[in-house]
C-alpha cells in the first residue's frame, strides 16, 4: 500500500489526527522538551530560543504533509514487508544499498523513517558548522519529531492501524487520545547527551528494538477491548495505558536520550567544533590486539599534548556507555589499555578516545 493509499484509507477522524499530530502535539512535544536538559554544559547556550523552536515546531514535519507530497514516507516504516527482516530482523542499511535490493518504488512506499532522520541530523550539523542556531533549531526540531516517530511501534509496521487483525483506529486510540490523557504521567530523569560514533547503526538499532512492542500495543488494546467492552470511553483509554504504560514511558525516556545524543553529536561534528582539526589530529587511537576481541583487547592510543584530559569509553550501539576505562589527566606519548569485555554480550561496540584536541573511535567486534 503507497503512502497515499495508507493514508486513505484511514476514518476522516482518524486522517486529521495523523496529517496533523502523530504520537499527538503533546507527545512531540514531551519528547523534545525533554532532550535539552541533557545537553552538555558546552552546549548551555542552546538552552534559550534554540530550544523554544525545537520545541514549537515539533510537528512542522507532521504540518508538511498538507503540501508536501513526498513528507509522509518520512514518519514511517513499514519494516515488516521487508523479507530479508523476516528472515534475520535487519534490512540493508544504507540508502544505495537498500534501493539496490529493493528498488526505489518499493523503498518509497514501505517509508524511509531511518533515512530522513540521517538526514535531518546532517541538516542540523550543517547548520552548526554554519554557526545558523535558528535554522539548525527549526531542522532539530523535525530531527526530533522523525526520532519521536521512531519510538512509536506502530509507525514500525504494516499493521500501523490494526487494519491487519481488526484493530482500526488504535493507532490514534494509542499516540494521541491515550498520551493527550495520560502524558501528565510520563515522567523520566534526564540522561547526559552521549557521543554517537555511527548514526545509521544507531537509528537502524533503536527502530530493530522499538518495532517489538507493536504487538504489545495491540495486545493491550484487546485486553483494554475486552476488559471495558468498547474503545471509546475513558474507562478502555485508563486501560489502555494501564497496560501499556510499562513500555511507553521508557520509548518517551530513549527518545528524548536519542534526540539530546544526536544534537550533541552533531555538534561535536560540525565545525564549530573544529572537526577538520580533530581528524587530522596526532592524537588518535592504534587497532586493538586481538580483534575481534574474546574476552579481552588491549587498545592503543597515543597523546599529543602533556597534562592532557583524557577519556576513554566503550558504548554499545545505541550509544549506552559499557565501560569507562580512562578519565582524567594524562601525560603526552603511546599508552595502551585492557578492556575485559566479559561481561557483556557478543555485538559490535565503540571506543571513543576525546582529549583536549581531539575524538577519536574505533568499532570493536565482541565474540565470546
Amino acid at each position: 500500500m503507497n503512502a497515499v493509499k495508507r493514508i486513505s484509507y484511514l476514518t476522516a477522524s482518524f486522517l486529521l489526527v495523523i496529517l496533523l499530530s502523530s504520537w499527538g502535539y503533546q507527545g512531540h512535544k514531551k519528547i523534545s522538551e525533554c532532550a535539552p536538559p541533557s545537553f552538555p554544559s558546552s552546549m548551555s547556550f542552546l538552552l534559550g530560543h534554540f530550544s523554544t523552536i525545537l520545541v514549537d515546531s515539533c510537528i512542522a514535519a507532521d504540518n508538511r504533509k498538507d503540501w508536501d507530497d513526498t513528507e509522509a514516507p518520512k514518519h514511517f516504516i513499514d519494516i515488516d514487508n521487508y523479507p530479508e527482516f523476516l528472515l534475520s530482523g535487519k534490512i540493508p542499511q544504507s540508502w544505495d544499498s537498500i534501493v539496490k535490493a529493493r528498488g526505489l518504488a518499493f523503498v518509497l512506499d514501505n517509508g524511509i523513517i531511518p533515512w530522513s532522520t540521517m538526514a535531518a541530523f546532517d541538516s542540523v550539523r550543517d547548520c552548526f558548522a554554519r554557526e545558523n542556531w535558528d535554522k539548525a533549531a527549526l531542522f532539530a526540531a523535525d530531527l526530533g519529531h522523525y526520532v519521536g516517530d521512531g519510538h512509536m511501534p506502530l509507525h514500525l509496521t504494516a499493521n500501523y492501524n490494526g487494519q491487519l487483525t481488526g484493530q482500526v483506529d488504535i493507532h490514534y486510540r494509542y499516540e494521541t487520545k491515550m498520551i493527550n490523557a495520560y502524558v501528565s504521567q510520563i515522567i523520566y530523569p534526564f540522561d547526559s547527551a552521549q557521543y554517537i560514533p555511527d548514526i545509521q547503526s544507531y537509528i537502524f538499532t533503536y527502530i530493530y528494538a522499538n518495532y517489538v512492542y507493536a504487538d504489545s500495543v495491540l495486545y493491550a488494546d484487546r485486553v483494554a477491548t475486552t476488559l471495558v467492552g468498547n474503545t471509546n470511553s475513558a474507562a478502555y483509554t485508563l486501560a489502555l495505558w494501564n497496560n501499556t504504560k510499562s513500555f511507553t514511558i521508557p520509548l518517551f525516556h530513549h527518545a528524548s536520550f536519542s534526540l539530546a545524543s544526536l544534537l550533541y553529536t552533531a555538534y561535536v561534528e560540525s565545525q564549530h567544533m573544529a572537526i577538520k582539526e580533530i581528524l587530522s589530529d596526532h592524537s588518535g587511537l592504534g587497532m586493538n590486539y586481538p580483534n575481534p576481541v574474546k574476552d579481552y583487547t588491549v587498545i592503543p592510543f597515543d597523546i599529543e599534548q602533556n597534562n592532557s584530559n583524557v577519556s576513554l569509553k566503550i558504548f554499545d550501539a545505541l550509544g549506552n556507555i559499557k565501560a569507562v576505562l580512562l578519565g582524567g589527566k594524562m601525560g603526552k606519548g603511546h599508552h595502551e589499555i585492557k578492556w575485559d569485555a566479559r561481561g557483556l554480550s557478543n555485538g559490535i561496540y565503540y571506543c571513543v578516545l576525546a582529549t583536549n584536541d581531539a575524538i577519536n573511535t574505533k568499532k570493536l567486534l565482541l565474540m565470546h
